[in-house]
């Protein structure tokens, strides 16, 4: 075995010391309006084109020379993984259903109906054997999603009711603040009638039930004004960048990367199979004896 991995090791050395550096760089996203999959679709057209040595294509997409072009080895994209994505997406379902579905569709179910496409953020990763080659991609994939049609006369309705909904909630709190600057004005002037001995005020109570209605009601308006801010500015854009592609590339090393170690392994795992068909082989011999 440890002349196996040797031999294996020697080889993949060699290989190692030969092949070209690789470097890699990452850009994260957070897609809106179920954008994601157009976005998944297109980052698998750029492998398909690395794959098929298209070198040409890859330099008209990307305004890249050929040199650069034929530089890129690899694109992939996959989520960032985090179950308050999952929890948050089955609330906001639970939320916007009746009661008798809500009870008739369990997290279970929605958890398996979850995919990689409904997480929030994904990361685009690229692969090339120059490292200065990533920052005239960034702008090219974000806009093969942000300038889709679609997905620009949704952004554009959504956040007209956002708008919509935004002034709306400001004139409810105008109208609420008002309504309780007059309670207010009604309970220091019955104050005053009390105090002078000159009126019993059998009512005060409920106004001051309808002033705690008010700040409450005030409370809720607030609160909802918060979220529209956010829902605003997190689906401003079909595509939020939350970090670019860095200029210079990182470079790609580790086991699964190294061909000298990946090499050892292979030569280990074919001496075990060398070792077990010898023994299979003479067990079958003596037992036809």
């Amino acid at each position: 075995l440890s002349l196996a991995a040797l031999i294996g090791g020697a080889i993949g050395t060699f290989f190692e010391l030969n092949k070209a550096q690789t470097f890699g760089a990452d850009m994260q996203v957070q897609p809106n309006f179920k954008s994601s999959r157009q976005l998944y679709n297109n980052v698998n057209y750029y492998n398909d084109l690395v794959k098929q040595k298209d070198t040409v294509t890859l330099a008209e997409t990307f305004n890249l020379s050929i040199a650069n072009a034929a530089s890129l080895k690899k694109f992939e994209i996959y989520p960032i993984k985090n179950g308050n994505d999952l929890l948050t997406s089955y609330d906001d379902l639970i939320l916007s259903v009746d009661t008798l579905t809500a009870k008739s569709y369990s997290f279970e179910t929605f958890k398996n109906t979850f995919t990689d496409f409904d997480y929030r953020v994904h990361n685009i990763h690229v692969k090339a054997t120059k490292n200065d080659v990533f920052s005239k991609l960034d702008q090219v994939i974000i806009s093969s999603v942000v300038n889709n049609k679609f997905f620009n006369k949704v952004k554009t309705l959504t956040n007209e009711n956002l708008n919509r909904t935004d002034s709306l909630l400001r004139q409810n709190l105008t109208q609420i603040d008002s309504l309780r600057r007059v309670y207010m004005t009604v309970l220091i002037e019955e104050s005053k009638k009390v105090n002078s001995g000159t009126n019993i005020d059998l009512g005060g109570t409920k106004r001051t039930t309808k002033e705690l209605e008010l700040f409450e009601t005030n409370r809720i308006i607030n609160k909802d004004l918060k979220e529209i801010s956010k829902d605003k500015s997190e689906q401003s854009e079909v595509l939020n960048v939350i970090s670019n592609f860095q200029p210079i590339g990182y470079e790609i090393k580790g086991i699964d990367e190294n061909y000298a170690v990946q090499a050892a392994l292979l030569g280990i795992a074919l001496m075990f199979l060398f070792l077990f068909l010898k023994q299979l082989d003479t067990y079958l011999n003596n037992y036809k004896k």
